[in-house]
């Protein structure tokens, strides 16, 4: 197993006694507190015949759960919000969750949310907080986007993010956002310490693409099949309903292709899957030029499912950046779009195609059920 060390740095002992009123009993039938000591396996496979080993505790994950013990005073406790990157359906309900969770578990009554990303935290741009309270985020987790509104970057300026969180008396930050946003809380909290400030930075992952380390699931991602699968379906009725009809859908997915093998799966009616995990050629006899020419002549219609990160070898390099540090992108979907009527123009076979990127729309939803 790879080294990694999974400590959690701590900003003292915790002596406040926890306002929920949970159980110390196993198996009672009741919730428990969780103790310090209960961890989780980062490498949960082994064999029958693998040798005993103990673990030290930097090897093991935290359990998370309500201490009976913390450290700040409900009474005391101003946490700030914010949301970062692109949007992704469960936003609402992460920061609705939060809120409820606060108030009513624990007791805490100030609770600001922070516009627009790390950018509501700088000066220049002069953002007045949101003040957030059961009553206005009541019915949030039913619309898409986030209540805070998000921007991509600024994580960096961070020395002036904190002396903000010193000026409101911000004393626990939520940051939800990807790898930028929490590379960003990271900063903050090592910025805070150094000052010697009692600041507890709190990550919560976020990504469409399900593709951050030690998540199994993130949210949005079960929405963003569910309508990643209906824009299949689309194309595949257009598809169908021509001579020689290709759909071409484009799904998120910058460096990995969970929302299109998973939606390929769902609907099973995808008949080319690119993903940027797996290379691919368009030309020559393994190219998928020719094999989508000897589709159409089996079966007179095919659907290709791309992801945004698949192909980008095949067109001219991008050196662009984007405020979250991410690479700019070409735009796969158009390339083979293009590429695809160009080589049968030239064969004069007749080509009926339609282009498809849901992409803003699944962002931008509410989440379902099973991420709300």
């Amino acid at each position: 197993m790879e080294k990694l060390d999974f400590t959690i740095t701590t900003l003292g002992s915790r002596t406040v006694h926890s306002p929920m009123l949970l159980s110390r009993k196993r198996g009672d039938y009741m919730a428990n507190y969780v103790d310090d000591d209960q961890c989780v396996l980062y490498d949960i496979e082994t064999s029958v015949d693998a040798p005993a080993r103990s673990f030290q505790r930097s090897e093991l994950l935290e359990k998370a759960g309500p201490r009976e013990k913390i450290y700040f005073d409900p009474a005391d406790v101003h946490a700030g919000i914010v949301t970062c990157g692109g949007l992704c359906p469960g936003l609402n309900d992460v920061i609705r969750a939060i809120v409820m969770c606060l108030w009513y578990h624990y007791g805490v009554k100030r609770i600001s949310g922070i516009r627009f990303g790390y950018r509501g935290l700088l000066s220049q741009f002069a953002l007045p907080v949101m003040e957030l309270t059961p009553g206005n985020v009541l019915d949030i987790h039913r619309k898409g986007g986030t209540i805070l509104g998000s921007s991509r970057g600024y994580g960096d300026r961070t020395e002036e993010i904190v002396d903000s969180l010193q000026r409101m008396n911000i004393n626990i930050l939520f940051t939800i956002g990807g790898d930028g946003t929490q590379k960003g809380a990271l900063n903050i909290s090592q910025q805070a310490g150094k000052r010697g400030l009692e600041l507890a930075v709190v990550g919560v992952p976020k990504t469409i693409d399900n593709d951050l380390s030690f998540v199994e699931k993130s949210f949005g991602f079960e929405t963003a099949v569910s309508k990643a699968v209906d824009a299949v379906a689309s194309a595949h009725i257009e598809a169908t309903n021509a001579l020689n009809g290709v759909g071409i859908v484009k799904v998120m997915g910058r460096e990995s292709g969970f929302i299109a093998a998973h939606t390929a799966l769902a609907i099973n009616d995808v008949n080319y899957v690119l993903i940027p995990e797996v290379p691919f050629d368009l030309d020559g006899e393994s190219g998928l030029l020719v094999h989508l020419q000897e589709r159409l002549e089996r079966r007179n219609h095919a659907v290709i499912l791309v992801a945004e990160g698949a192909g980008q070898d095949l067109m001219d390099s991008s050196t662009l950046y984007d405020a979250s540090g991410n690479k700019k992108l070409g735009d796969i979907g158009v390339f083979l779009k293009e590429k695809i009527g160009a080589y049968f123009k030239e064969k004069h076979i007749e080509l009926n195609l339609k282009y498809i990127d849901p992409s803003y729309i699944i962002r931008s939803t509410p989440a379902n059920p099973n991420d709300s």
